[in-house]
C-alpha cells in the first residue's frame, strides 16, 4: 500500500475540531515548564539510572503517549500535554545520546535537527497549504504537527548545549539570550503585525533551548556554570509545576465544556 493511500485512509477518520489547544498564556507557561522539566528529568534518569534502561523506558513512554493522543478524536488536555511531556523527556535523551554516546558535536547535531525541522515544515506546507495549528483537524495534519514538535525539542536541546558549552556562553547567559529571542516574535506580532503562523512557530522553537538552559543552570554543578542544586530536586520541583499548570488547563477546559453543554 502506497503512502498516498495510507494518508487518504487516515484522513477518512473524523476529528471533532482541532486537536491542539488554544494558544494562551497558560499554554506558554505549560510549554516552557515542560521543556525545563524534560531536560532535568532526562538528565536525572540517564545519569542516575541505567542509561540504556532510561532511554528504552523513555521511548516506550513516548510511544504510549503518542498512541493515546492519536486515539482521541478531539483535543483532550491530559493526553495532549502528556505527549508534550514525553516528547520533552525522550527528545532530550535522543539529542544527548547523539553527543554523549555517538560523539557527534553539538554544532553537527543542531544542524541536522534544524535541517530536519525545515524539511518537515516544507512537507507540511506543500501537502496542506498551511502551517496554522488551528487547521490541525485531520490525522495527517496532526502527524505533521507532532513531527514538527519532536524536531523542535531535539533541536532546542542541542542548540542550548551548543551555545552554553561549545560557544562558552554558560547556561544562564544562554537562557537569557533565548528568552530575549523568544520575546521578539511576540513583539513583532502585537506591535508590527507579523503573521501569527511564523510568529507562533519561531516562539515555539525557542521555548525549548530557553527552558532547557534554565533547567541546566539550576541543576548543573558550579564548575559547569550551574547553581549545583542537582537534577533530582530540580526535576521534582519542575514536575510539580508542570502538573499544576496542566491541572489548571484541564480545569479550565472542563468549565468551558460544561458551559457549552448547558
Amino acid at each position: 500500500m502506497g503512502w498516498a493511500n495510507i494518508f487518504r485512509q487516515m484522513d477518512e477518520r473524523k476529528y471533532y475540531g482541532t486537536k491542539v489547544p488554544e494558544v494562551t498564556l497558560a499554554f506558554w507557561v505549560a510549554k516552557i515548564l515542560s521543556t525545563a522539566m524534560g531536560e532535568a528529568t532526562s538528565d536525572f534518569l540517564v545519569f542516575h539510572v541505567n542509561p540504556y534502561a532510561a532511554v528504552i523506558a523513555g521511548g516506550l513512554g513516548f510511544l504510549a503517549a503518542l498512541w493515546l493522543q492519536f486515539k482521541t478524536t478531539r483535543y483532550r488536555p491530559i493526553s495532549y500535554w502528556l505527549l508534550v511531556v514525553m516528547v520533552s523527556i525522550f527528545g532530550t535523551m535522543v539529542a544527548d545520546v547523539m553527543h554523549v554516546v555517538l560523539g557527534i558535536p553539538y554544532i553537527i547535531s543542531s544542524s541536522m535537527f534544524a535541517i530536519s525541522l525545515v524539511l518537515i515544515l516544507w512537507g507540511w506546507s506543500a501537502s496542506e497549504k498551511t502551517l496554522s495549528i488551528h487547521s490541525v483537524a485531520t490525522p495527517r495534519r496532526e502527524m505533521f504537527y507532532w513531527a514538527t514538535v519532536i524536531a523542535t525539542f531535539a533541536l532546542g536541546t542541542a542548540a542550548g548545549d551548543l551555545t552554553a558549552s561549545t560557544f562558552g556562553l554558560g547556561f544562564l547567559n544562554s537562557a537569557i539570550m533565548f528568552s530575549i529571542l523568544f520575546m521578539i516574535p511576540g513583539i513583532a506580532y502585537f506591535v508590527f503585525g507579523l503573521n501569527e503562523v511564523p510568529a507562533f512557530w519561531i516562539a515555539y522553537i525557542l521555548t525549548r533551548p530557553m527552558g532547557a538552559s534554565f533547567a541546566d543552570w539550576f541543576d548543573k554543578p558550579r564548575q559547569l556554570s550551574g547553581l549545583g542544586y542537582g537534577t533530582m530536586p530540580v526535576a521534582a520541583i519542575l514536575s510539580a509545576a508542570v502538573a499544576l499548570a496542566i491541572g489548571y488547563i484541564w480545569l479550565k477546559y472542563q468549565r468551558q465544556a460544561g458551559a457549552q453543554a448547558e
